[in-house]
């Protein structure tokens, strides 16, 4: 296995932990309002990871702080509108909607830094735009409805989260901003639960496992890992790979949650993770039949 399989099958693990969030936060939500809970689960995340990288965090660099406060900044946009989003809608459609991130990385690319587009790639944008499309269907307003625009905003912070990973991940020690983006979140949160809600602390043994939930398995190991992960391979690769997320959200939540799958969301669904996996499909068919995988089933 070469460093960027060994990176690829590390952000996969990153990206299945964070795809647990999305039914944790919706349960959480009974009670807890969303900067509070963001604000509780990455500050007690960042307390977990500092006792652990507390000697790396002394020896932190003004590039690596810079990096942190930046990503944490476009996490924090990102979440705030993931968690409003959520409130009016399912986890499976949430999750589809804000991992189309993938459709607005090769754009922010085209626009920012002048990456031409490639012939796939607007295969892929037709497929996600009908594929959201379908799955905003059956509600007043389409789009426009409650809920949907938060969630194409929070796919486009994460597509600016992405690119800006893959820049910061090369800056410095990927760990140690992985890190200080988490508490940069928590903090920039907190902030915004003092402004907008009324901040409290989980009051009971459910709250306090939802919260030990999304602070160690999808903070201390999802968002900290994730500029190590992408350190050993592409932005358009982790793009791609976010179709992970959705189809775990979408388990989970018709397991967990009993979300409903509408024949409108389904097609939705399935049209999304096609543009996820067209790079993939064209490759394979461009291999000749020779370098093509072979399976045995004897």
């Amino acid at each position: 296995m070469n460093n960027q399989q060994k990176s690829e099958l590390l952000l996969a693990g990153v990206i299945l932990a964070r795809s647990t969030s999305f039914v944790l936060s919706k349960s959480a939500m009974n009670s807890l309002t969303p900067f509070n809970l963001l604000a509780v689960r990455f500050l007690t995340a960042f307390l977990f990871l500092a006792l652990i990288f507390g000697k790396k965090l002394v020896h932190i660099q003004r590039t690596e702080l810079k990096y942190g406060f930046l990503l944490g900044l476009l996490f924090t946009i990102m979440m705030g509108c993931e968690l409003t989003g959520l409130r009016a809608t399912d986890s499976a459609t949430t999750s589809f909607i804000e991992n189309s991130a993938m459709i607005f990385v090769p754009i922010l690319q085209f626009v920012f830094m002048k990456k031409k587009l490639k012939g796939a790639e607007g295969l892929r944008i037709v497929l996600a735009v009908s594929g959201i499309a379908f799955l905003t269907l059956g509600g007043s307003g389409g789009l426009l409805r409650s809920g949907c625009v938060y969630l194409l905003g929070s796919a486009i912070f994460y597509a600016s989260a992405i690119l800006l990973t893959n820049i910061a991940s090369r800056k410095g020690d990927p760990l140690i901003i992985g890190i200080t983006q988490v508490f940069t979140i928590g903090f920039l949160s907190l902030i915004m639960s003092f402004i907008l809600e009324q901040p409290r602390l989980p009051q009971t043994g459910s709250e306090w496992g939802m919260i030990l939930g999304l602070a160690i398995i999808c903070s201390g190991f999802g968002f900290t890992l994730q500029p190590v992960a992408q350190r050993g391979t592409t932005a358009e690769r982790a793009g791609m790979m976010c179709a992970l997320s959705p189809l775990s959200a979408s388990l989970q939540g018709v397991m967990i949650l009993n979300d409903q799958m509408s024949p409108y969301k389904l097609a939705g669904c399935l049209m999304i993770l096609l543009s996820l996996l067209v790079p993939v499909l064209l490759n394979s068919l461009r291999r000749p039949l020779s370098q093509r995988p072979v399976f045995n089933h004897s």
